[in-house]
């Protein structure tokens, strides 16, 4: 029988987790699915785990190839799938037991939807709920112009989309860390897009993910996500298109700074679309290193500061609001750490009181003063002020 449901799980070295993540798709209240694991070179365990499973259950079928990444791995899953309706599962995330079928009737009630995603609980490693359920954005608040864009973003190992419009547009394109925000761009450019408010699973969060790994790769997802709204405003406007080549991904590896980041994003791009890279790929990694274990150098900051200071006056006068107190809330932070230097590169001096003020904040907010304060009204440290 032809599946209802086509469930792609890309898997590299997840022998933790691949299991308990595939469980989780068998599980579903909807039994009449297939499942198409890609094992996208694991050499750990993985391939074992795969093979166990797969013996089990005539629903699951393995992919095996040498190492590629996300973008190829989900793609090879997608060449195999014959449901008219396609969902992602990444090797370490569980499913809820009735995901498939909220997202499916969903689908099949709205024909007018190209794809749809949720919200999720966010776990840690060992898979303890963390008190965090994911922001529910509505995608048609999405805006290429805003500095950074807003995307119009479907959580993708959550995702379910029409399998004719995977194949419409392609599959994913060739981006590093941002292939997913590409393809949300697109996909709304063939139907409408919708976050449920149901919750679809769990999220697992990890200190060491590719995102979170270094600074440089931050570099690369602020510049590649800003490249990619160019992309839609491009499309949008009646214009050719950007090419994303396997061979300007790996120009973004062979480098590591910001400078040397954006000369290549700034190939093919007309000089204004330079302009507005420059900036928004600024404001982007500004964001991005406010909730990532990693901090902007001192390079980053004089980068950031001279793209401020030469294209704020194109922004919107509510959209420079809401950069000048990212700009003095990242340098707030940079002083709290002792980076002086950096915070200084970072800002222009009308800032300086605003920073000065998040600082202070940020300071009295410290659990290191509040224990300090209780100390010198003569109460324990762990009895509450009130």
């Amino acid at each position: 029988m032809k599946p209802l449901v086509d469930v792609v799980i890309p898997v590299f070295n997840a022998a933790r987790t691949v299991r308990s993540a595939i469980e989780s798709i068998q599980h579903q209240t909807v039994r009449n699915i297939g499942i198409i694991v890609v094992d996208d070179g694991s050499t750990d365990d993985t391939p074992n785990i795969l093979r166990e499973i797969a013996a089990g259950d005539e629903r699951v079928w393995i992919l095996r190839q040498k190492n590629r990444g996300i973008s190829d791995a989900r793609n090879a899953g997608l060449a195999e799938c014959r449901a008219e309706l396609v969902a992602w599962l990444d090797a370490d995330d569980l499913s809820a037991p009735d995901r498939l079928e909220r997202q499916s009737e969903y689908l099949q009630a709205n024909p007018d939807c190209a794809a749809v995603s949720g919200g999720v609980r966010y776990i840690d490693e060992a898979g303890r709920f963390q008190g965090l359920i994911s922001p529910r954005i509505p995608p048609e608040t999405a805006d290429a112009l805003w500095i950074p864009a807003k995307e119009p973003y479907l959580l993708q190992p959550f995702l379910m989309v029409r399998r004719t419009i995977m194949e419409t547009l392609g599959g994913y394109r060739h981006l590093i860390y941002s292939e997913d925000s590409d393809l949300c761009w697109r996909m709304q450019e063939m139907g409408r897009l919708h976050v449920m408010e149901d919750l679809l699973g769990d999220y697992r969060l990890h200190t060491s993910s590719v995102s979170s790994r270094s600074i440089v790769n931050g570099r690369i997802m602020a510049m590649s996500s800003q490249l990619v709204a160019i992309s839609a405003m491009r499309r949008r406007s009646g214009q050719p298109d950007l090419s994303f080549t396997r061979e300007k991904a790996a120009r973004f590896r062979s480098v590591e700074k910001l400078s040397d980041m954006f000369a290549v994003g700034c190939e093919d791009l007309s000089g204004e679309e330079i302009d507005h890279l420059e900036i928004a790929a600024s404001a982007k990694l500004i964001e991005l290193a406010s909730c990532r274990p990693y901090e902007l150098d001192i390079d980053d900051c004089r980068f950031i500061h001279s793209a401020v200071r030469k294209h704020v006056q194109r922004v919107s006068r509510a959209n420079r609001s809401a950069l000048f107190r990212s700009c003095a809330g990242t340098a707030a932070r940079l002083l709290q750490q002792g980076l002086f230097r950096e915070a200084g590169a970072l800002l222009s001096p009308r800032l300086y009181p605003m920073a000065a003020a998040r600082w202070a904040l940020r300071t009295l907010a410290s659990p290191a003063h509040i224990v300090r304060l209780r100390e010198s009204l003569g109460r324990a440290p762990n009895v509450l002020i009130k």
